[in-house]
């Protein structure tokens, strides 16, 4: 097998995407990329990713694979865990706090900070809508993070979400009072549970 073929086997065992590092660490050079781009074999996503021509773009993968620090997050992340049915028209990262977060917002995306001790909480792996493995937080942390202070998530996309959550058979509430108290919305959380359960 040359590596032409390795690179398109390799594309076609992960979900129709490569990356150059994975490209890199299959002992392939990257002159390869190149070469099947040349050749209409593959397409260049954008700086860095790889894809077949018939191959569905998966916005969130690419966004996840380029802002690494990123974790899906408010308003996208109640998407994911289908507390919300409204498709958010921006994603909504979290960043931990000092990161640069520049090329993010450029590329439309919108960028949220949490200081160091809070960034990991409640980190999650889940499909992205096209099925690619995608860092999100739980639903609990999202809950969390959408009542705080200056939070731009309307009233009844909160409420909707609380609603749904409350009445969904995975919920935890010892984890979610544990994270409102990390995260300093408790009061907030217990409110929405008192009326809700």
């Amino acid at each position: 097998m040359d590596n032409a073929d390795k690179v398109i086997e390799m594309i076609d065992n992960n979900n129709g995407f490569i990356t150059t590092s994975m490209v890199t660490e299959a002992g392939v050079q990257r002159r390869t990329l190149s070469e099947l781009v040349e050749k209409g074999s593959i397409y260049r996503v954008e700086r860095g990713i790889y894809s077949l021509p018939d191959t569905w773009e998966d916005e969130m993968y690419y966004l996840q694979y380029r802002f690494s620090k990123g974790v899906f997050s408010n308003e996208t992340a109640l998407y994911l865990h289908d507390l919300s049915d409204r498709t958010p028209i921006a994603y909504t990262m979290t960043f931990p706090h000092g990161y640069n977060a520049l090329s993010a917002k450029e590329s439309g995306v919108t960028a949220k900070f949490t200081i160091a001790s809070n960034y990991e909480l409640g980190i999650a792996e889940l499909p992205s809508p096209c099925g690619n493995p995608i860092r999100v937080y739980d639903k609990e942390r999202t809950l969390c993070d959408i009542v705080k202070g200056n939070n731009s998530c309307d009233i009844s996309l909160t409420n909707k979400a609380m609603k749904a959550y409350a009445h969904s058979l995975d919920k935890n509430i010892n984890k979610l009072t544990s994270y409102a108290e990390q995260l300093r919305v408790k009061s907030k959380i217990l409110r929405y549970m008192e009326v809700l359960l």
